[in-house]
């Protein structure tokens, strides 16, 4: 049954490899299990942002699973939540009550306007219409921001007033820690190990909680917690909470705030799908990926989804590269890792348990398989082609957007186009792209006078 729903003989791969790799991609991205709660905790009910978090990734990820058929798990976007949380409730909406309400209202407005536009192949024709080259650039651009998550996570990259970035302390438990999980990985891999990643995650969390029974690692806790069960009840505070009236009171203002989810997740899921389906080989000869439409409309519905249960945007997570690097192809990956979030309702401790200097080595190891696709960009061709892949490579890692790195990518790509006297190159669909993205900047100028 499973052979004939997601055709594993077709896409070279088993059900052991594909359970695996959703097992790889749930615990890569298992943090946002504790992040997005501590983040949107802050304006609203932290259980209740938990339940509504796991169930409506379970939920996005088995629609990916069944209808799109592709190893592309979702969850609470990154950036979003943040967004959600700082800029508008406790910024631009600090003086309403249950500013909560009204982002929940923007996030479910935008998914609904994504399953419009996904219904007219509005985003198929936009991932379809971009350049082969900037495709490369972009896959290679997301395989650094990985990397540098991981790093971040790992503590081996940390901040520094005088140079941005600095390197961490390399006699802390989790930068070496991280360093031995990542050799794990790569000398598993070099012998094709099955579940190499997967693996190496787990036995990092092992040395974690060895390193803090030791009192070496004394910055967190490795060990499940089961003095605090997660209240199930807690989506009652966060399920279906609207603010229409606020919204339709205030258009203009609201229009705002939801333009801006609209913009992030749209590109952000454009990157994050071409890096992961580059790196699964699921892109055709040229450059396309079939049956895109249907993946577009899995996020889509997965945001409306998570707006009605009560948590931010739900999105394409760029961490399925790591079920991708574990051999993921098909749908099956994405219901196991699905499967896992429901899991993760009753065993969250565990879940909650790992810490990021064990999932950091996996995004490092995936983060070098797709910054491979940088030697596919022919860097000695057309100059736009060149420079827009240049530009969304450096700028994603760079500005910490996947959307950003998009931006520049194709604005550099068009202008470059129109300079060298090859305005006819561009298509329409790169045409309305280019003028959203001139939009965009006009908003960002505007905010930053």
């Amino acid at each position: 049954m499973l052979e004939k729903m997601f055709q594993l003989k077709a896409h070279g791969t088993t059900v052991k490899t594909e359970i695996v790799a959703g097992i790889t991609t749930f615990l890569a991205m298992a943090y946002i299990l504790a992040v997005n709660p501590s983040i949107l905790g802050n304006v609203m009910d932290a259980n209740g942002v938990f339940v509504a978090t796991a169930l409506a990734s379970a939920i996005a990820t088995f629609i990916m699973a069944f209808l799109a058929n592709y190893p592309i798990a979702l969850s609470a976007g990154l950036g979003l939540n943040a967004y959600f949380a700082y800029t508008v409730c406790l910024g631009e909406l600090k003086d309403v009550q249950d500013p909560f309400t009204i982002c929940l209202t923007a996030v479910f407005v935008e998914g609904i306007i994504f399953i419009v536009i996904s219904a007219f192949k509005f985003r198929e024709q936009i991932i379809n219409g971009i350049p082969q080259n900037l495709k490369y650039g972009i896959s290679a651009g997301i395989g650094l921001f990985v990397a540098f998550i991981g790093l971040q996570g790992a503590g081996i990259v940390t901040n520094s007033d005088a140079t941005l970035v600095n390197l961490g302390d390399f006699s802390s438990a989790p930068v070496i820690l991280c360093f031995i999980g990542l050799l794990i990985i790569i000398i598993l891999s070099h012998y094709n190990v099955q579940g190499s990643v997967l693996i190496g995650i787990i036995a990092t969390w092992i040395l974690g909680m060895i390193a803090q029974k030791t009192g070496w690692y004394t910055a967190g806790n490795c060990f499940p917690d089961f003095s605090q069960g997660i209240q199930l009840s807690g989506i009652k505070n966060t399920a279906f909470h609207f603010n229409f009236a606020w919204a339709g009171a205030h258009l203009i203002q609201f229009t705002a705030i939801m333009f801006s989810f609209l913009f992030v997740d749209l590109f952000d899921t454009v990157g994050t799908v071409v890096g992961v389906a580059d790196k699964a080989g699921l892109l055709d000869k040229d450059g396309n990926l079939p049956r895109v439409g249907k993946v577009f409309m899995s996020d889509a519905i997965g945001t409306v989804a998570g707006a009605c249960l009560g948590t931010s945007t739900i999105t394409s997570f760029v961490e399925s590269s790591a079920g991708v690097a574990a051999g993921g192809r098909t749908g099956l990956t994405a219901l196991t890792t699905g499967i896992l979030f429901l899991v993760s309702l009753v065993f969250s401790p565990f879940f909650l348990a790992i810490p990021g200097f064990a999932t950091a080595p996996a995004l490092l190891y995936v983060g070098m398989l797709m910054v491979s696709s940088a030697t596919k960009i022919k860097f000695d061709g057309d100059m736009a082609d060149s420079f827009g892949a240049y530009l969304a490579m450096m700028m994603m890692p760079l500005t910490y957007s996947i959307a950003n790195g998009i931006m520049f990518g194709i604005m550099g790509w068009v202008i470059v186009k129109v300079f060298s006297k090859k305005a006819k190159d561009v298509s329409p669909v790169m045409w309305v792209i280019f003028v959203m993205f001139c939009l965009r900047v006009l908003t960002l100028i505007t905010k930053f006078q």
